[in-house]
C-alpha cells in the first residue's frame, strides 16, 4: 500500500484520481473543501495550499498536484493581478508543496510527482494568455525537476483538453456549446475526469517506471491532428 498525497482531490479531476487510488493506497487529500466520498484509506486535511502551513505527513511515495484555473479573457482585460493569481495557483502552490514534501518523497517507495498542464500550452488559443503562461511554467518545471531528481524521483505532467468538471462548467453550459467543443476535437469528444484519472494512476505506478520528464497530451486530437 503506497502513501499518496493529492493536492486538490475534493473536486473534478482530483476527486476522480482519489477515487481511483483509494481502495489500494493510503490517500492524503489536501484541499480547502472536504471530499464528497469517504473511505477508510482516505485522510483529509482542510488547507489552503497558498496561505496555510502544509500538514506533516510521515511517509510519502507519490505527490499529485491538481489545482488549476480557467481564467479566459482578452489580454486587454487581463490584469497583472490575474496573471499573478493564476501563477500562484498553478506554479507557486506546486513548488511550495514539492519543497515541503521532497525529503519524505526521497525516502519513498518508487517515488513520483505528477503535475498538470493544459493543451493551451502547445496550441495557441485566444483568451488563454494567463493560464497558458502559468501552465507552460509547469511544463518547464516538470522537465527540470525530472532531470534534477533522477534517478530517485520520477516527475511527469498531464496536459488535458476540456474536461467535464465544475472548473470547465462555463465552457459546457448548454447543448450548443457542448456540441461546438466536440466538433473542435478530431475525435469528436472531450474528456471526462475518469479518463484523466486512469492516466494519472498509470503514470504514478511502477508500470511507468521508465517514464520521467514527459508531458502527456490528452487532447482528443486537437493538438496532434489537423483534419
Amino acid at each position: 500500500m503506497k502513501n499518496i498525497v493529492v493536492i486538490g482531490g475534493s473536486k473534478g479531476i482530483g476527486s476522480a484520481i482519489v477515487c481511483s487510488l483509494v481502495s489500494e493506497n493510503r490517500v492524503f487529500n489536501i484541499s480547502r473543501t472536504s471530499p464528497e466520498n469517504s473511505h477508510q484509506n482516505l485522510i483529509h486535511y482542510s488547507c489552503n495550499v497558498l496561505t496555510d502551513d502544509l500538514p506533516e505527513i510521515e511517509a510519502i511515495d507519490t505527490l499529485i498536484y491538481c489545482p488549476g484555473s480557467i481564467n479566459l479573457k482578452p489580454i486587454s482585460r487581463l490584469s497583472l493581478e490575474d496573471f499573478r493569481e493564476d501563477f500562484e495557483i498553478n506554479v507557486i502552490g506546486a513548488v511550495k508543496t514539492i519543497q515541503q514534501y521532497l525529503p519524505k518523497l526521497k525516502k519513498g517507495n518508487a517515488p513520483s510527482i505528477l503535475l498538470f498542464s493544459t493543451v493551451a500550452s502547445k496550441l495557441g488559443m485566444p483568451y488563454h494568455a494567463s493560464v497558458a503562461a502559468s501552465k507552460s511554467a509547469i511544463e518547464g518545471l516538470t522537465k527540470s525537476l525530472g532531470a534534477e531528481l533522477a534517478p530517485t524521483i520520477r516527475v511527469n505532467a498531464i496536459a488535458p483538453t476540456v474536461t467535464d468538471t465544475t472548473l470547465a462548467a462555463k465552457l459546457l453550459r448548454n447543448d450548443k456549446m457542448v456540441e461546438n467543443i466536440k466538433e473542435r476535437h478530431p475525435l469528436k469528444k472531450f474528456l471526462n475526469p475518469e479518463e484523466v484519472a486512469n492516466m494519472a494512476v498509470f503514470l504514478t505506478s511502477e508500470n511507468a517506471a521508465s517514464i520521467s520528464g514527459q508531458i502527456f497530451e490528452m487532447d482528443c486530437g486537437i493538438v496532434s491532428f489537423k483534419i
